[in-house]
């Protein structure tokens, strides 16, 4: 770096730069994701994957043969029969709602994300992955795990160790394992779980008590349980995310082994593992396949969690209702600072009037740095999102200018961050830095959905090296949900 950093007080006629949105990984300040977040919508939209080997052997895991539409099969299907395939009364259950839109990733296809195929992951809501027996390639991993962090939901289901049903050296468990520990993303533990090697032969697993979950208590009914008929568990990982947790246990488990069924979040997005295909196998399907009816094994509770998930995968509270209620409304208080730093916990001076940096709009804004020595700046706000909330965006409006002259080195930081009640972070929606360059003010946004029903602390960190200066400036925040 050249020269030394302009006092806060004297910083102007330098450039301004203006942070561009990524969801991205805690502490890395890099350039941000090439193609927008997964945006719930009416009808939901979920892509069902038939391009890694899931109909391989006698595994039959799609909602219907025909590809990409199940429509073109029966447009008003009534009963799983309507839709051949082992997956059908998922498909049909979820079709005779009229809130979904489905299709299917047909074999011989790729997993993308960011480009104008009419299948690509930016057209939809949730991803289902239903055993996938084919490992994804490096672009693919990459694609869901950026589908994942913009907000999408990601559905895995896995099956037990030896599964190879295509005998290429790869059963669903490596093959979900490899996503989460070996992509250019994010490979350290993500989702904070990972799938066990093993076989666990017949257990019926039982779900956790918790009335207020939308998966355990959504729109399709109330989970109890679920079935396992060779499959395997997952082990949770709190300590790497600590969104991750365990709905399901397999008897005499509970804690972070023996995990049946388990959800976490990623950046926007949410997740979800199962760990065997059993309990999505209605019994119907293409001829010579030998299936199982696990969708409607009594033992087990396999269709509304199957569904439930689905739904809060989506973002949503379709399904004929349910999951609580919200109203419209925006939840920050104080969102333009005009009061001062009331509502508000801010590191001193950060929330002001000082006219070396012109507010938005107003007289105040929040102005973290710019001191052009080392210096760290927090602002924060807690609030609770009501759990009926399916759709709950921050945004606020970001204006930064920096002294720096490099063009290839992160020296100042902002970090964007959701905390639990207990400060533990939950995720790091985005880093901003004095690499990006621009001028004035820009609206950001990020989807919040994934929280609902909790109480969150939305916090800015912004952390400045020891020379030249780099500002942080925020205003007209807000916290819509509907």
């Amino acid at each position: 770096m050249l020269g030394s950093r302009i006092p806060r007080r004297h910083r102007r006629g330098f450039i301004s730069a203006l942070a561009v949105f990524g969801a991205l990984a805690a502490g890395t300040a890099v350039q941000a994701a090439t193609a927008p977040a997964a945006v719930a919508a009416t009808p939901h939209r979920v892509l069902f994957d038939n391009s890694k080997a899931e109909t391989a052997g006698n595994a039959d895991w799609i909602i219907g043969t025909s590809q990409p539409d199940p429509l073109g099969q029966d447009a008003t299907p009534v009963a799983e029969t309507d839709w051949t395939g082992a997956l059908s009364a998922w498909g049909v259950g979820l079709q005779r709602t009229g809130n979904y839109a489905l299709k299917t990733l047909p074999s011989g296809n790729t997993i993308t994300y960011g480009t104008t195929a009419a299948l690509d992951l930016t057209n939809f809501d949730t991803f289902v992955l239903p055993e996938p027996n084919v490992l994804l390639s490096a672009a693919e991993k990459t694609a869901v795990m950026k589908f994942v962090q913009n907000g999408g939901g990601l559905f895995l289901v896995s099956d037990h160790t030896g599964a190879d049903r295509n005998n290429d050296g790869y059963d669903a468990v490596e093959v979900i394992n490899d996503l989460m520990s070996n992509n250019s993303v994010d490979s350290t533990d993500p989702f904070g779980f990972s799938v066990d090697t093993g076989t666990v032969s017949t257990n019926n697993p039982r779900a956790i008590t918790d009335t207020t979950n939308p998966v355990l208590n959504g729109p399709f009914g109330k989970v109890t349980g679920s079935i396992i008929r060779s499959g395997t568990t997952v082990t949770l990982k709190p300590a790497d995310n600590p969104a991750v947790k365990g709905l399901v246990y397999r008897t005499g488990y509970s804690g972070n082994t023996g995990a049946f069924f388990a959800t976490s979040t990623f950046g926007s997005g949410r997740v979800a593992v199962w760990g065997d295909s059993s309990p999505i196998d209605d019994g119907t399907g293409q001829s010579g396949n030998t299936l199982y009816d696990g969708w409607n094994d009594t033992a087990g509770t396999n269709a509304a969690l199957a569904l439930n998930a689905t739904e809060w995968l989506s973002g949503g509270t379709g399904g004929g209702g349910g999951g609580g209620t919200c109203t419209a409304a925006q939840l920050l208080a104080n969102p333009g600072f005009e009061s001062g730093s009331s509502s508000w916990s801010a590191t001193s001076g950060v929330i002001t009037n000082d006219t070396g940096e012109a507010a938005r709009t107003g007289s105040y804004k929040a102005w973290l740095n710019g001191y052009g020595s080392a210096h760290t700046d927090t602002l924060s706000q807690s609030v609770t999102i009501p759990s009926g909330c399916s759709a709950a965006t921050l945004s606020f409006h970001l204006h930064i200018d920096t002294a720096e002259t490099t063009t290839s080195t992160a020296y100042d930081t902002l970090k964007v961050q959701v905390l639990n009640s207990g400060g533990t972070v939950l995720s790091t929606l985005a880093t901003y830095s004095n690499l990006h360059a621009a001028s004035g003010y820009t609206q950001r946004s990020f989807s919040l959905g994934a929280y609902a029903g909790q109480t969150v602390t939305l916090k800015f960190t912004g952390t400045e090296g020891s020379q030249l200066q780099t500002s942080f400036v925020i205003d007209d925040t807000a916290l819509n949900v509907s």
